[in-house]
This record gives C-alpha cells, sequence and structure tokens, in this order.
C-alpha cells in the first residue's frame, strides 16, 4: 500500500464496538468486494469492501473475517481468512499479505487461509444461534450488481435455513459515523494532500487550459503524496458546465471571463476528502460571480456553525434553506412574492439550489450514518452550499470538511485551504515556479 502504517488499536476498537451490539449467540461474517473484469483479460482496480476494511485494515482480495463473542472455546472470537501466496502470484502479481503481516495489520490472532473457509464454517456456525450477514445498503443508491456478499448471503441462506439472519449493516452504519481519532487524521491527511493540490493549481489555471488539462496537474500533486488519486469522480466544470451538478466530461477549453467549479479531492489510506471550489478562469471574478460567491460563502460559513451535538438535520436543514433564500432575494433571483406563496413541500430556493447541504464523509465520500439521528461528536461532515444560475452560467458550489466535536465549534479540516475570494485572486495572480 502506499499510505503509512495504521496503527493496528483503530481496528481492535473497531470489532469490539461491533461485537458489543450483536444478539447474544451470534456470528457475524464479512468479506471481502470482488475484482471487477472490463474486457478482453482486463479488470478494475481493486477496492476493498469498506467494512470489512473498516474491521481489520486488510487492504487485499478473497479477504474474510469472523466476529463471534460466543463461541465455546473462547479463543476463537475473531477469525480471519486472507489468500494464500503461491508459486504463481509470487511471480505474476507479488505476494499477498502473510499471516505474520495480517495479524500485524489487523490484531487478529487466529488466521487462516482462505481455501480453509468452507472446511471450518461449520464448526463455527453450528454454535450460534444468529448469523450476521452484510450487505452494502446506501439511500442513496439501490446496487444491482450481484456482489461477493451478495453470493455468500445466498449461499448462507440456503445451507443453513433454521438459522436466523440478522443485518450487519446498521450496527456499521451507526458506528463507522463516529470517527476515531486515528481516522480523523486520515481524513485530515487526505485533506492536507487536496490542499496541495488545489495550491499547485492556483497559478495553472488560465484562459486556453484543457479541463482534462486541470485534472492532470491534481492527479500529479495527489498521487506524489502518496494518494491513490481522486476519492471520487473529479467535477471540472468551466462556463455553463459549472451548473451540471455531476459533471464529469472535463473536456472543454476554459473561457476568458468564465468560473470553473472544481469539485475534486484527494483520498489516503482509502479515506476520502471532498472539496468545491470555484475559480475565475482570468484570474479576477466578474462582479457578479463574486456576488454570488460571496453569497454562497455566508451560507457555507453559517451552515458549518450549526454542526454541533444534538443538532438534527430536519433544523439544520430548514435554517440553511432560510439563509439561503435571504441571499437569493439579496441577489434579485428570487421575488418576495415567491417566497411568501412558496409550497413547504417545494421551497423558492430550491431553483437555484437543489442538493443537500452535507453529507457524511470518512471510507466513503457518501459515508454512512443516519440522518434521522441527531448530530455527535465524531461525525464528520460536508458542507456544501450552491447557487446555480444557468442562465448566467454562473454555477457557484463551496464546500470544506468539518469534525463535529464534543463542545464548542466543529474542526475545519480544510481551514488551510484558500476559500475567501480576494486570497484565490492574489494566489491566481502568482507566476508558476517550476
Amino acid at each position: 500500500m502506499r499510505y503509512n502504517k495504521i496503527d493496528n488499536k483503530l481496528y481492535i476498537e473497531n470489532r469490539k464496538n461491533f461485537a458489543k451490539q450483536l444478539k447474544p449467540g451470534s456470528i457475524a461474517i464479512f468479506t471481502s468486494n470482488d475484482i471487477l473484469p472490463t474486457n478482453a483479460d482486463g479488470a478494475m482496480g481493486f477496492r476493498q469492501n469498506a467494512d470489512l476494511l473498516y474491521l481489520t485494515g486488510i487492504d487485499q482480495e478473497d479477504t474474510m473475517l469472523f466476529i463471534f463473542p460466543d463461541v465455546k472455546d473462547g479463543k476463537h472470537k475473531e477469525v480471519l481468512f486472507i489468500k494464500e501466496t503461491s508459486e504463481l502470484i509470487a511471480i505474476w502479481e507479488g505476494a499477498k499479505v502473510s499471516k505474520e503481516e495480517a495479524k500485524a495489520i489487523s490484531g487478529i490472532d487466529h488466521i487462516y487461509w482462505t481455501s480453509d473457509f468452507e472446511k471450518l464454517l461449520p464448526t463455527f456456525i453450528f454454535q450460534a444461534e444468529n448469523i450476521y450477514l452484510n450487505s452494502n445498503e446506501h439511500t442513496r443508491r439501490y446496487i444491482d450488481t450481484e456482489t461477493q456478499e451478495n453470493r455468500l448471503a445466498k449461499k448462507l441462506k440456503e445451507k443453513y435455513p433454521l438459522h436466523k439472519i440478522e443485518r450487519s449493516a446498521p450496527i456499521m452504519h451507526r458506528i463507522r459515523s463516529v470517527k476515531n481519532p486515528i481516522e480523523v487524521e486520515l481524513i485530515q491527511q487526505a485533506c492536507n494532500i487536496t490542499e496541495k493540490g488545489f495550491r499547485r493549481l492556483l497559478p495553472f489555471v488560465k484562459p486556453g487550459v484543457q479541463e482534462y488539462e486541470i485534472e492532470a496537474e491534481l492527479l500529479h500533486e495527489f498521487i506524489i503524496n502518496k494518494s491513490r488519486g481522486f476519492a471520487y469522480g473529479p467535477i471540472i466544470a468551466s462556463g455553463f458546465d459549472s451548473c451540471v451538478l455531476h459533471y464529469v466530461e472535463n473536456n472543454k477549453a476554459c473561457k476568458d471571463g468564465d468560473i470553473i467549479l472544481l469539485d475534486v479531492a484527494a483520498e489516503y489510506a482509502n479515506y476520502a476528502s471532498d472539496l468545491t471550489r470555484v475559480l475565475p478562469v482570468n484570474g479576477k471574478y466578474t462582479q457578479r460571480q463574486k456576488d454570488v460567491y460571496n453569497a454562497v460563502l455566508r451560507v457555507h460559513k453559517a451552515a458549518a456553525a450549526m454542526l454541533t451535538v444534538g443538532q438534527t438535520f430536519e433544523k439544520y436543514n430548514i435554517a440553511v434553506g432560510e439563509l439561503m433564500t435571504e441571499e437569493l432575494l439579496q441577489l434579485g433571483l428570487l421575488k418576495s412574492d415567491e417566497v411568501k406563496n412558496q409550497k413547504a413541500s417545494s421551497p423558492a430556493y430550491k431553483k437555484y439550489f437543489m442538493h443537500g447541504t452535507s453529507h457524511f464523509l470518512g471510507l466513503d465520500v457518501h459515508d454512512v450514518g443516519f440522518f434521522h439521528e441527531p448530530m455527535q461528536a465524531g461525525n464528520v461532515f460536508t458542507v456544501e452550499p450552491g447557487i446555480y444560475i444557468r442562465e448566467e452560467n454562473i454555477g457557484i458550489r463551496i464546500e470544506n470538511n468539518f469534525l463535529v466535536n464534543e463542545k464548542g465549534a466543529p474542526r475545519d479540516l480544510m481551514a488551510n485551504i484558500p476559500i475567501e475570494a480576494e486570497e484565490i485572486e492574489d494566489l491566481m495572480g502568482m507566476l508558476i515556479v517550476k
């Protein structure tokens, strides 16, 4: 792996927190993601199952985990299965993680080869009353691709029909949403790498530069800082495309007088950061562009201050909507009659700000967590209000990442990344130093 060694205290603590939530007499089984094919003999790069990674730190394919607090021998409460290196694998791919390395990474004592899984499975299953199975559950998307998790769940349900099946996902969503201090520092490292990419970019952007050239500059800086690259598909959207929320073509020339919306950020050790800034292509915002930018920035700052313990998303979203409505009125985009006559189900501000303000952040850029529960210390959220004026080719979104603290204001993990319009203009005016 490119990233530095992570203290296995993280994974030991994560497993303890998970095991506490299991019903008596339960075994939980986790498995890694597939290596997905492309065409011919090609394959996509491997990305570990986030839940398995969270519990073990093992970042390779063909990995499985048992968590069984009530196992009869009192010893095999945690069992890890990893892929054995063959001579062929060693020649073509390089050696896989050894049992000794896996123990050091995960803090798990009992480690077997994945080839032993089928043989050992009944020994554990028949001691349990409940089987906790995992699945990729997320409110934003339904996944219909059959995964290794799906196949394992189907197989175990057919083979052990008299056991009660439970879901691990609700437990994982709850414990993953509260970040361990080690996780916070990994996210901070991703944010720091993002800052380096952003600062590299500011003097590089100018009229005529291609969006994909900007993408290349960022990727270069991310990779030389031990990141695998972007935490998500980069959005580098100039001109009208700044109003397209998920524009990912990145194939146009940046024109004088336009703005360019950059929703781009690095990952580090599988943890995501998530940044959005808007730059003037020629280095100077027009007065209208700056007015809209500053309106969004005021909402951004006010929204961030609301990320406190006990805050509910219902109240938070209502308050942000009210702030945005006032800014749109001041910009002349909304009229008082529109606001007065708006319906609660479709507030007037949604014409120009149609997405949510915040989401959980962690091992996934849209990380797991419960929006119906109050905010807790240890939650990490984005704050990303925006105004999109399609008829004016102006799309402004400003996004930083924040840690909710036990007391007081949240910690801005991107506090060192330029955000004020004047600072961005000044840095864009600097000469590129090679």
